[in-house]
């Protein structure tokens, strides 16, 4: 597909990765519209439909989610289920009634499951149930993979499916209530620093491992697969690399500034013991490669933070 002059719907554009995911396909000449949840509610069926038809989309990429970090999907198992569960399988179906030209709907890693071998195959997907704390929020996402394939066999939609890993960078979200951990670390040390505390408590044992993506890689993979992919099977978006959650606090902390010490709390969980993918499949189908190497990508997302932090607030 050669986006240039392309009506793409972004759902869940104006979000962290959607901000970045709309900036890429405008600069390939895409026409992009990115709703907003107070014009078009994608639980409701209806507000899909009236979507598709105010804009009529030759691409619609799917992004809107309800999300958030290990406490998030705790305190939410049956919301994360049903807002996500709902909004894709709707969203789909009104897209094969519009005879939408192609959908790329984007997954997560949290659909692969608890002791998925690493790295992460996409044919291993299938091979056990998801870690505990997210499988609500995994297993609602994952549907778009079955049903994207069944549409594919039995309509011959143009439906692909990415599984992105863990994403960060600038604009990400550092609620404390609902953020990931790199945003969670990033606002922990630089309380910890403006306090003048010596001590910064991480939840778990630091055992766990982790995989992330900067976001503006993310964006080009997900355009790279809108342009020049067409097929049934799952594509993992990583970087190819894993990190322990104990180096990963000790690296952003030496970043940050914080010479204090780093406690531990395992009353809290670790969640999936291991995360790491197998990028192979993008690589080969659609060109897909991470450029941003993982340091490099920290420092902006912590530069772009500290630009924030100390903007004024303002006044409403």
């Amino acid at each position: 597909m050669d986006l240039a002059g392309k009506k793409v719907v972004v759902t869940g554009g104006s979000g962290f990765l959607g901000r970045h995911v709309v900036e890429e396909l405008a600069r390939q000449g895409a026409v992009t519209f990115a709703p907003r949840r107070r014009d078009y509610d994608l639980v409701d069926r209806e507000a899909c439909r009236r979507l598709l038809s105010d804009h009529r989309p030759d691409l619609v990429v799917h992004l809107a989610a309800l999300v958030g970090g290990i406490g998030a999907n705790r305190a939410n198992p049956g919301s994360f289920f049903f807002a996500n569960l709902m909004m894709g399988v709707q969203l789909v179906e009104e897209c094969r009634l519009a005879d939408v030209g192609k959908l790329v709907t984007v997954g997560t890693i949290c659909s692969y499951p608890k002791f998925t071998p690493v790295p992460f195959r996409e044919d291993d997907i299938w091979n056990g149930y998801p870690e505990e704390t997210n499988a609500p929020y995994g297993l609602a996402k994952k549907m778009l993979l079955v049903q994207g394939q069944a549409y594919r066999q039995q309509y011959g939609m143009n439906v692909v499916h990415l599984l992105p890993v863990n994403l960060y960078g600038p604009g990400d979200n550092f609620d404390p209530a609902s953020s990931h951990v790199i945003p969670a670390l990033i606002q922990k040390f630089a309380d910890a620093i403006e306090e003048r505390r010596d001590q910064v408590v991480v939840w778990g044992t630091g055992k766990a491992s982790r995989e992330f993506l900067y976001v503006e890689d993310a964006a080009r993979g997900i355009r790279l697969a809108a342009e020049g992919y067409d097929g049934a099977e799952p594509a993992n978006l990583g970087a190819g690399f894993e990190i322990s959650i104990r180096d990963l606090v000790l690296l952003v902390g030496r970043l940050m500034g914080f010479t204090g010490r780093i406690a531990w709390d395992p009353n809290y969980p670790d969640g999936q013991p291991r995360r790491c993918l197998d990028t192979a499949r993008a690589e080969q189908l659609f060109g897909f490669r991470a450029t941003t190497s993982f340091e490099d990508g920290l420092r902006r997302t912590i530069e772009w933070y500290r630009r924030e932090r100390s903007s004024p607030t303002p006044a409403v």
